[in-house]
C-alpha cells in the first residue's frame, strides 16, 4: 500500500516527463481519495476501463492516452464529464503518461514492442529520439514475411505498403500515431518502418523509396507499455498491479 504522492513521485522519476514536449499534462490528471493497494494500468482512459477498474476494485488508474489534450474543449460535458464522475465517485487516482510512455529505453511502448517482435534497437531517430531502429532476429527474409510475423505476434490484421519482397536488414518503429516519423525512417536506413496508423501521404512515399510500410494498429502496438510500467512502480512500492485490455480495433 501507498499514497497517490508517492505513486507519482515514482513514475516521474522513472519516466522523466519534463524532458519532453507533450500534447497534454504528465503525471496524475485526477486525483482521488485512497490510499494505492491495487494499481490498474491500461492503454486509454475510456469509460469502459474506469469502469473495469471499478469492478476490480482498483484504486488508480496508469494509462497512455488520458483525458485531457492541448487544445480539446475545455467544457466537463458529454463523455468527459462521465468519465470524471465515475473517476471522481469511487475516489480513483488517474494518471497518464504520453510521449514518455513511447520512449523509455527499457519498459515503454517502443521498447516492449520491439522486445515482442524479437527487434534490437541501436539507435534512435524523429522528433524528441521517439521513434527506434535496429536489427531483426533475421526470422523474415521480406517485408511480406515480415508483416505474417507482426500479425502473428499481435494477433491483427497488418497494411503492408511497399516492396513486399524487398530484404529487411534494418527495421524502424515508433508505435501509435507515428505515420509523420516515416521519411525519418527511410533517412535512418531503414528497410522497413512499423507503426500504428498510415495516411495518404505514406502509402505513395513507400512506393516511390521502397521502404515498406506496416501499419499494425495504434491500439495494437500501444499496449505494451503500460503493464511494464505498472508492474515496475508495483513491485518497487510493495502493491498489487492488473492490466486490463479493452479491445480497439484502431
Amino acid at each position: 500500500m501507498t499514497d497517490a504522492k508517492t505513486l507519482g513521485q515514482a513514475l516521474d522519476a522513472l519516466l522523466q516527463p519534463d524532458q519532453f514536449r507533450d500534447y497534454g499534462p504528465n503525471g496524475l490528471q485526477v486525483e482521488g481519495d485512497r490510499a494505492v493497494r491495487l494499481l490498474v494500468s491500461g492503454v486509454t482512459a475510456s469509460r469502459a476501463l474506469i469502469e473495469a477498474a471499478i469492478e476490480a476494485n482498483a484504486d488508480a488508474l496508469l494509462v497512455h492516452h488520458g483525458l485531457f489534450w492541448r487544445g480539446q474543449d475545455g467544457r466537463v460535458t458529454g463523455w468527459m464529464r462521465e468519465r470524471l464522475r465515475l473517476l471522481l465517485a469511487h475516489g480513483m487516482h488517474l494518471f497518464a503518461y504520453h510521449l514518455p510512455m513511447d520512449a523509455h529505453a527499457e519498459l515503454g511502448n517502443n521498447a516492449q514492442l520491439g522486445r515482442m517482435l524479437g527487434l534490437q534497437a541501436d539507435g534512435r531517430f524523429g522528433d524528441q529520439n521517439l521513434g527506434f531502429v535496429g536489427q531483426g532476429s533475421g526470422s523474415w527474409s521480406c517485408a511480406q514475411s515480415l508483416s505474417a510475423h507482426v500479425e502473428k505476434v499481435l494477433g491483427r490484421s497488418v497494411i503492408c505498403v511497399g516492396d513486399a519482397v524487398r530484404p529487411i536488414r534494418r527495421v524502424a518503429w515508433c508505435t501509435g500515431g507515428a505515420q509523420g516519423y516515416f521519411e525519418a525512417a527511410v533517412a535512418a536506413g531503414a528497410d522497413a518502418f512499423i507503426t500504428g496508423e498510415i495516411s495518404e501521404p505514406q502509402a505513395h512515399l513507400s512506393r516511390e523509396t521502397g521502404v515498406a510500410f506496416l501499419a499494425c494498429g495504434h491500439h495494437a502496438t500501444e499496449r505494451y507499455g503500460a503493464p511494464a510500467i505498472g508492474a515496475r512502480v508495483a513491485h518497487d512500492l510493495g502493491f498489487e498491479h492488473r492490466f486490463i485490455e479493452i479491445d480497439n480495433p484502431a
